[in-house]
């Protein structure tokens, strides 16, 4: 960018003497989430209460990091039980004074504080509306948990970083574990099983390249489909957050659309594909883009540029994809002279209405 300060090279090493909270927070993802990936008796239990029930729908409640959770949930619950899942809108509740009618719906709440006053006013406002509130929270003794009838404590541990990191992939993993208790979906159990040390081998992957991409971008792009959009939303929230860049998360099939237009030279997309039946047009749209020469790293399948794993399970995949994107990020805010525990007018526990 014009007048910015210079950028050192994507390969220059961070010394031990300036690694963030964040960069900590992210290196300990893998071990945070060990416990929620096999044999969790506090999913066992949530799913319990949620078998048998004929729920007419499902509402997931959550903001910023925490609502890309939800779209992830989203995609399970959908494609494992059937059952049709919308967004909350908790101003429909705090600001327009209307509680949606929840008779027999199931309302899942999800946060890492627990404390913002939308969503505890949701989750009450559902729970007295008769609905039945499931809370996924890193607090479990917050008010959005004594709200919710039934408590999913995602165990993430402190997180100092105001950026989060584990709480989310915690949140994430949550909500498959959740679903494959409830679904009896034994190929997700075993993909949870098999997460954490590929966790661990995705910190060892240097998505350098993409990040000296964003070094002159004015806005990045990042896009994926399916399993993958609630990660890709995440993504782009983490670059507009911690390198106050200009970021947009798109799912390949929107991105198709309108916003096609504003992808040019000067704005790199990072393209996440896992391998399910919604691969063929992610690397479809990344061959695309690149025959109109335009900058995009992608991570998976054949026309992956990117360091990855071999394929694992598509539904924790995009999960996994999370660690290199967040350790590429947090090393190019300390490489602008940013500080990647304080983004600027940001405090840890968001709080709305």
């Amino acid at each position: 960018m014009s007048g910015a300060p210079p950028v050192p090279a994507a390969s220059e090493s961070v010394s031990e003497s300036s690694e963030s909270f964040m960069a900590r927070e992210i290196a300990e993802i893998p071990e945070a989430a060990a416990p929620l990936c096999a044999a969790w008796p506090e999913a066992e239990r949530a799913a319990a209460a949620l078998r048998g029930r004929a729920f007419p729908f499902a509402v997931v409640c959550g903001r910023g990091s925490s609502g890309h959770a939800g779209v992830h949930l989203r995609y399970l619950i959908e494609t494992r039980l059937g059952l049709p899942v919308s967004a909350s809108a908790p101003s429909v509740v705090t600001g327009y004074g209307r509680p949606p009618r929840m008779e027999g719906a199931l309302f899942v709440t999800i946060s890492q504080s627990g404390r913002s006053p939308d969503l505890v006013a949701a989750t009450r406002a559902a729970r007295e509306g008769g609905a039945l509130t499931l809370a996924l929270l890193n607090d479990a003794a917050s008010p959005a948990a004594q709200a919710a009838d039934l408590v999913l404590p995602i165990g993430a541990g402190p997180e100092r970083a105001v950026a989060a990191t584990k709480t989310v992939v915690n949140s994430l993993v949550a909500g498959a574990a959740l679903v494959a208790h409830w679904a009896g979906d034994g190929a997700l159990a075993r993909g949870l099983a098999a997460l954490p040390p590929r966790l661990s081998a995705a910190l060892a992957l240097d998505w350098g390249a993409w990040a000296a991409d964003l070094a002159d971008a004015p806005a990045a792009f990042v896009t994926g489909r399916g399993l993958g959009l609630g990660p890709v939303r995440e993504i782009a929230l983490k670059l507009a957050e911690t390198l106050r860049l200009p970021a947009l998360g798109y799912s390949a099939a929107e991105l198709r659309h309108g916003p096609r237009a504003a992808i040019a030279a000067a704005t790199p997309v990072l393209a996440l594909r896992q391998d399910d039946p919604l691969a063929e047009g992610i690397d479809a749209l990344v061959a695309d883009l690149r025959q109109a020469a335009l900058r995009v790293h992608a991570c998976g399948g054949p026309g992956g540029s990117l360091p990855w794993l071999a394929p694992g399970h598509p539904a924790c995949d995009p999960i996994a994809m999370l660690v290199p994107a967040y350790r590429a990020i947090e090393r190019e805010a300390r490489r602008r002279g940013l500080d990647p525990d304080a983004p600027v007018g940001l405090t840890k526990v968001t709080e709305t209405l």
